[in-house]
């Protein structure tokens, strides 16, 4: 291979037209280099873009441009890519042209080369060396530029200045870091010797240094100093200067590089360093621990100048005292264990000082390698930590004795008897507050307080003392002197320095000593743990006191509480009795019955009110009566009499607390006294305002009847009341036979006479009452008036709160317009009760009713079993003036049986919506009213109202064919 084909081997080739150069692009691969051949200039121009190119090779003719058009595009993308043209003639023309646009070399190729396809030998020759020598001096070339653009990266180092200076040492160049350091302007400075420019400080000694450097450097050797770069500045900067010759193919020094690094921070890191090293050997000098370094047969290699502070010797006393083990004794620790850790820490140990005192120490070993020693001991004294610990743990156990310390003396006496464990004071003593007195006491004292000073006299709770001022103000005084305190009440007193802690509200903690400022940073905090300590001790013991005290009206309560559960068991009992109770004499005697079987209570009896006679007549008791109800007679109201005539008289509850009291006043007690009947109480059975007698119990022991159990009987009282007048209702549903009674009564008060009075009409009631929040609702029938004016004349009375129309007679239909005749139904709202409901209570039912403006007509069917005579009395007190007309009995059909199961399963509401719908026509056909209509009379909305009525419907057809209703067969 050829030398020519060496240096193109691997070269990368563009030659375009390569069917006129094809033997030359040949000639090129054969030759190893790296050849593209595209066929068109816009072709060559895009591989010159996207490809790196050592060459391009092209014809004068392409198809698409002239070579010129193609080298002035190429030197558009890289002026300095070779570019030989190769023609098949002369031209000096296309010469030129080629010249003038940047060709790197142009080639006239022999005529018979052009378009042949195997070019003659020496061509190819001709043109693979010119190939060659382009690439070659484009190489050349571009590492001269690479070289200089390296160079320029390191002249313009913004970290570093630099300067090139001529062989003999003047200024060439300054790069703008070095520029930088002077204010002159570097220009007219070149051509001056280096050393005496103005980079350099003008002292003599810098200027020498700097010449003797570039002399150096003349002399081809390399050269480095520190110099100052200007004496005028206050903090002048500090350049350490690098001069090197630069050397050209001969040997021959042609110029100098001087490169210069501001060291100026560095420098000042240096004299940090050193006075850091100087702080840190005052540090050691002065602080407390020490440090100590030995070699492997403990022998000191250095000695902390603070030894003393610890040991109390010197640096060379220490030395002369033999090896570590003679300081801090021998074994101290595991050279096997520092091995493996390479430190160990807080190893304890004791040494005696220079004077004989024995110090604690905690000291940490770690493996080094300085100056000769491999072993570093550092060594701090805890002596004062170590008391510290001792005393706490004392203080620990004076802790736990006042755990079970029950009195305030007790811990007094365990703080006098602890304080030389924890103070290392053997006077002391502790006062207790007495808030009567409102005076301090001594409760405790410690045989040297009573030795240094004396008896210890009680003070006032002021400031006049030291122990007073201490406890009032709730400030501890720890005083070096107390004979320089005017507060000192004893003068003639040993102590010296004294502490006065108060503990609380409980009183003060005092503990002295005989020598003045006794009290350091340990015993002060000492001191006040202790009384911390003590203070929560007697707050225990005052908490404990207080809790007792509770526990005891706990106690007192919880038994007021087991007494009242007792009642409440039987009230509970009661209750159940009552439910499930068939009749009112089996809920009377049940009630007398479970009271009296409670062992607080001796006899119970229930009565009932003769308002004829006056008197209160026994109906069921139970318990030890031993006569006592046919001894007197229970009248009402008597002043001297029973509580159970007080009670049926005033409706309220009476309780006799002590029934012994005023004995010879009335008569009743002494009869109760002898049957051991200590205490009573009589409650009324009242439900809904209906009287159903007096409950009265009597008790074998005095007050048994407080505040609670009251409430509970009166609620009882209610209980019992209401379970008898469902009784009542229950009875008056089952039975078949009734007795019918007829009333005229002349009231003008009657709510339904007086509004027939003012409308001049006929009223009628045909059952039909609901009692709500808002009042009770009837359903009446009007006659002999229009609809509409007596709705008018009702809304004027007081006693009714709302009027409703619910139907009129020939209305029209829908609408609800009046029709052309009189009469219709409204619904009252009525203020006041309504006998319906009284009666009901009673089992009674209040049938009809009718008033015109002579009077009025009652019509009550009274079921057997009923007391007719106490419904006649109801009658009777409602109205003023009632006479009883007929009086007949009636025998219920089977039918009426089954309606009045079916009404007792529908709701007051649903039996309000279906009436309203009954009155208002809605069953009618045509209807009166819609069912919109309805709802809105009754202010629901429409698929309520229908869903009540359905629901109305369903129970009534249940009824009316199950459960033994209508037979298969239809009845005629």
């Amino acid at each position: 291979m050829t030398a020519t084909t060496a240096s193109l081997e691997s070269a990368r080739v563009v030659v375009v037209a390569a069917a006129a150069l094809d033997g030359y692009a040949n000639a090129l691969a054969a030759a190893g280099a790296d050849v593209r051949r595209p066929d068109t200039a816009a072709a060559a121009l895009e591989t010159v873009r996207s490809e790196p190119v050592d060459c391009l090779v092209s014809g004068v003719d392409l198809p698409d441009a002239t070579a010129v058009d193609l080298l002035a595009n190429v030197r558009d993308e890289s002026p300095t890519l070779p570019v030989i043209v190769a023609a098949a003639d002369g031209d000096e023309t296309v010469a030129s042209e080629l010249i003038g646009a940047g060709v790197t070399d142009y080639l006239a190729l022999p005529e018979s080369m052009e378009g042949s396809v195997e070019p003659g030998e020496a061509a190819v020759e001709e043109l693979l060396d010119r190939t060659e020598r382009a690439i070659s001096t484009a190489r050349r070339t571009e590492t001269r530029r690479e070289r200089a653009r390296r160079f320029d990266a390191v002249f313009e180092d913004t970290r570093t200045a630099t300067w090139v200076l001529d062989a003999d040492g003047t200024l060439q160049r300054a790069n703008r870091t070095a520029r930088d350091l002077i204010d002159a302007d570097a220009g007219p400075l070149v051509g001056e010797p280096f050393w005496t420019l103005p980079w350099w400080s003008a002292a003599e000694g810098t200027m020498a240094d700097v010449r003797r450097l570039v002399e150096t450097a003349r002399e081809g050797s390399f050269g480095n100093a520190v110099v100052s770069r200007s004496a005028s500045l206050e903090d002048p900067a500090v350049i350490d200067l690098s001069i090197r010759p630069v050397r050209n193919d001969r040997g021959t020094v042609t110029s100098i590089v001087v490169e210069g690094v501001d060291v100026t921070d560095r420098v000042a890191l240096e004299r940090d360093l050193r006075r850091s090293e100087e702080l840190h050997r005052v540090t050691l000098n002065n602080m407390t621990d020490t440090v100590l370094i030995t070699d492997e047969a403990g022998e000191y290699t250095y000695v902390c100048p603070n030894v003393h502070f610890i040991f109390g010797y010197t640096a060379a006393e220490i030395e002369d005292l033999g090896t570590i083990d003679d300081l801090l004794g021998a074994d101290l620790f595991d050279r096997e264990e520092l091995a493996e850790t390479g430190v160990l820490k807080n190893i304890e140990c004791t040494a005696t000082d220079k004077a004989g005192r024995e110090h604690t120490l905690l000291v940490n070993v770690r493996e080094v390698d300085i100056q000769g020693g491999t072993l570093l001991y550092s060594c701090r004294d805890v002596t004062k930590r170590k008391q510290r610990e001792e005393a706490l743990a004392t203080l620990q156990e004076t802790a736990r004795d006042f755990l079970y310390a029950e009195t305030h003396e007790e811990i007094a006496s365990h703080v006098v008897d602890d304080t030389t464990g924890v103070l290392d004071l053997d006077a002391s003593a502790v006062y207790l507050f007495d808030a009567d007195a409102t005076e301090l006491r001594p409760a405790a004292r410690s045989a040297r307080m009573r030795a240094v000073h004396g008896p210890l006299p009680a003070v006032g709770a002021d400031g006049t003392t030291l122990v007073g001022h201490s406890f009032v103000a709730d400030e501890p005084l720890f005083v070096d002197d107390v004979h320089d305190d005017d507060r000192l009440a004893n003068r003639a007193t040993d102590l010296r320095s004294v502490a006065y802690i108060p503990l609380g509200d409980h009183g003060v903690f005092m503990a002295g000593s005989t020598a003045v400022g006794a009290f350091d940073d340990v015993t002060r905090e000492l001191a006040d743990l202790l009384a911390a300590t003590a203070e929560a001790a007697l707050d225990r013991v005052s908490r404990e006191s207080r809790l007792r005290e509770q526990d005891r009206t706990l106690q007192r309560r919880n038994e007021e509480l087991t007494d009242l559960n007792r009642v409440n068991e039987t009230i509970r009992a009661i209750d159940r009795a009552v439910v499930r109770a068939e009749t009112g004499e089996e809920i009377d005697h049940s009630v007398c019955e479970l009271l009296s079987a409670d062992d607080r209570f001796r006899f119970a009896w229930i009565g009932t009110v003769d308002r004829r006679t006056g008197t209160v007549e026994p109906r069921a008791w139970a318990g030890e009566e031993h006569g006592y109800l046919d001894a007197r007679p229970f009248t009402v109201g008597a002043a001297d009499g029973d509580p159970t005539g007080r009670t049926a008289a005033t409706g309220e509850t009476t309780v006799v607390e002590n029934v012994a009291d005023g004995l010879r006043d009335e008569a009743w007690r002494t009869e109760a006294l002898s049957r051991e009947y200590l205490s009573a109480v009589s409650i009324p059975l009242v439900y809904n305002d209906l009287s159903h007698g007096v409950l009265t119990v009597y008790a074998a022991t005095r007050d048994a009847f407080d505040d609670t159990t009251r409430a509970v009987l009166d609620e009882l009282g209610e209980t019992i009341a209401a379970g008898l007048s469902a009784n009542e209702r229950k009875k008056a549903l089952l039975t078949t036979s009734m007795t019918r009674v007829e009333f005229a009564v002349d009231d003008p008060t009657f709510v339904l006479s007086r509004l027939a009075r003012r409308a001049d009409c006929t009223i009628a009631y045909h059952g039909g009452v609901r009692q709500t929040d808002e009042g009770r609702y009837v359903f009446v029938t009007v006659e002999d008036a229009p609809i509409d004016a007596v709705a008018e004349a009702a809304a004027g009375l007081v006693a009714i709160d709302e009027v409703r129309r619910i139907s009129a007679n020939g209305s029209s239909g829908g609408d609800g317009a009046p029709g052309d005749g009189d009469g219709g139904v409204l619904r009252l709202r009525l203020t006041r009760p309504f006998l319906a409901l009284e009666l009901a209570d009673h089992g009674a039912v209040f049938r009809e009713a009718t008033a015109d403006p002579d009077g009025a007509t009652l019509v009550v069917e009274v079921p057997d079993g009923i007391d007719l005579r106490k419904v006649t009395e109801l009658v009777r007190e409602a109205f003023s003036d009632v006479e009883l007309r007929s009086k007949r009995t009636l025998d219920r059909a089977p039918d009426h049986d089954r309606s009045a199961r079916v009404l007792a399963d529908v709701t007051d509401r649903q039996l309000e919506v279906v009436r309203t719908a009954y009155y208002s026509g809605f069953f009618e056909s045509p209807r009166e009213h819609t069912g919109e209509e309805v709802a809105e009379t009754l202010d629901i909305s429409p698929p309520a109202f229908y869903r009540h009525v359905r629901t109305v419907q369903r129970k009534v057809f249940g009824a009316l064919f199950e459960d033994g209703g209508v037979p298969l067969a239809v009845r005629e």
